[in-house]
């Protein structure tokens, strides 16, 4: 197609692009990424570290790199992080391993990120297209319910989760789309439609 287009033009497809996808916990951000997973080959996952327990149903390396403080420590050191955070007194990171190869191939990587590390990313200058996009719950009540739902803290660790949640939401301004997840596959179809526009955007180049 690039001998079809006027000098100076490029779709924005023609590169990998980086979509980020953050929001408060409990909104399902593992449900939509990945089934958008199973349907575009072109998505790949960056899968983050994080120095928090393993869940049950959590495999090392698919979910979450499971690593020691020690190990994250050394991630950080070494400039391996493309961005990291603290989350109820864990740390999670972003490999640049796990993004930057992918970009250059072509792929697009979807990054599940802590809301604070959004914006780290946009800064962190891949060379490559950076989308924001913020997913929300229906309402607060459906937020409490599912976060309540997973039974595994304490009321304590349950109401630092939602203090934060109420805190990230105020982030909202800072991303480029908005999509509330409702129901999985409206939500789903949103970021599938957002994938899409900015795979066709036109960019000028100078």
């Amino acid at each position: 197609m690039k001998e079809l287009l006027p000098p100076g033009v490029q779709v924005q497809g023609e590169m990998g692009i980086a979509f980020v996808i953050a929001g408060p916990s409990g909104v399902g951000k593992s449900s939509v990424i990945s089934t958008l997973l199973s349907r575009d080959p072109k998505l790949c996952f960056s899968v983050s570290a994080t120095t928090r327990v393993r869940r049950p149903d959590e495999i090392h390396g698919r979910d979450y790199y499971f690593v020691t403080e020690e190990e994250f420590d050394r991630l950080i050191a070494t400039g391996a992080l493309l961005e990291w955070t603290t989350y109820q007194g864990h740390r999670y990171g972003t490999p640049k391993s796990e993004v930057l190869g992918r970009l250059q191939r072509g792929l697009d990587v979807v990054l599940k990120v802590e809301v604070r590390g959004a914006q780290t990313i946009r800064r962190a200058g891949l060379g490559f297209p950076v989308v924001l996009i913020f997913l929300v719950p229906p309402s607060w009540e459906e937020l409490v319910r599912r976060v309540r739902s997973r039974g595994t803290e304490s009321e304590e660790a349950l109401a630092e989760r939602l203090r934060i949640a109420r805190e990230e939401l105020q982030h909202i301004p800072e991303f480029d789309y908005l999509v509330v997840n409702d129901e999985l596959s409206r939500a789903v179809a949103g970021v599938e439609a957002i994938i899409q526009a900015e795979r066709m955007k036109i960019l000028r180049c100078a």
